[in-house]
């Protein structure tokens, strides 16, 4: 429980306007101190879609050392339909009513706390010391009198999450795609044979796409099994053009979690690959390698 004390403030610095919440009224507050269990525990009401209760220690919380003081808590309850694993984030504050001022104070600043399974109930122990309360030229306790509220937030999550499972023993797989008549190939893309447990395949742009069209050939990496819509494969791919004379190859290797293509637009300049004193188009046959080793998943 929060044990921070209670310091006594400037109560001007309340407000008119009652806590949005809930409010409670207790008269005859010295018989609720003098019965065997002091402690008050509230109707449930509802805030920000929960059902909420507040639990008052007129002479404080003794099993949490606030033994004179007002302890004061705010329990999140009927959580028995929550799924698996769950949490709330929220805000809240309390409030008691200074009724010489008729204003409603706040003896803290606002608290955000976490609510989850094994812990549906916060507060303040020390809410405010007896000594305080008990004074007639507070405000606090009138004719025997007294007000408490709540305002509750709930603190809503807009992040999202994700999660990498790694493979522990990766495999690479491996393919040669031999593409002949290069210069006879439409515009359009030319797909590879696929390849791989995950039926990986390369497609081919040989006049470039985007805006490397006209000026490149272009690659992507193409997986064709299907992956869940909230899914992704982590992956190290390699993707190569041979040179078929000198062995000064042309290649790209990146990591890409992108859930379907791994595309490099401007792969190598079509000028270069149809130099004949280069080795990279051959009898009007170029070579293609692909290597792609699967690291993970991610959800």
């Amino acid at each position: 429980m929060d044990t921070q004390l209670f310091i006594e403030g400037n109560t001007s610095e309340g407000r008119d306007a009652p806590p949005s919440h809930y409010l409670f009224k207790i008269e005859s507050f010295s018989l609720l101190s003098k019965a065997p269990l002091p402690k008050y525990t509230s109707n449930q009401f509802d805030a920000e879609g929960y059902k909420w209760k507040l639990s008052l220690y007129p002479v404080g919380d003794k099993h949490n050392d606030g033994e004179g003081f007002i302890s004061i808590y705010l329990a999140l309850v009927e959580t028995s339909s929550f799924s698996f694993g769950w949490d709330v984030n929220v805000v809240f504050n309390f409030f008691i009513l200074n009724q010489l001022q008729n204003r409603y104070v706040t003896v803290r600043e606002w608290t955000e706390r976490r609510y989850h399974a094994m812990k549906t109930e916060w507060g303040i122990t020390k809410f405010m010391d007896l000594e305080t309360f008990h004074n007639p030229f507070k405000g606090y306790l009138i004719d025997d009198t007294c007000v408490f509220g709540a305002e509750v937030f709930v603190v809503r999550s807009t992040f999202k999450r994700e999660c990498l499972s790694m493979v522990k023993e990766p495999a690479t797989c491996f393919h040669i795609w031999k593409v002949n008549n290069f210069s006879t190939l439409s515009d359009d893309y030319h797909y590879s044979s696929r390849f791989g447990d995950q039926q990986w395949g390369v497609c081919l742009h040989p006049k470039g796409a985007g805006e490397a069209k006209g000026s490149y050939i272009s690659l992507y990496l193409y997986t064709f099994a299907g992956i869940p819509e909230t899914a992704k494969w982590f992956v190290n791919f390699i993707l190569r053009v041979k040179d078929q004379m000198n062995g000064e190859d042309i290649i790209f290797q990146n990591n890409a979690p992108n859930k379907n293509a791994r595309s490099i637009e401007k792969f190598m300049l079509l000028a270069k690959l149809k130099d004949p004193k280069l080795g990279y188009l051959v009898n009007d046959t170029c070579i293609i390698e692909a290597e792609v080793t699967l690291l993970g998943m991610i959800n």
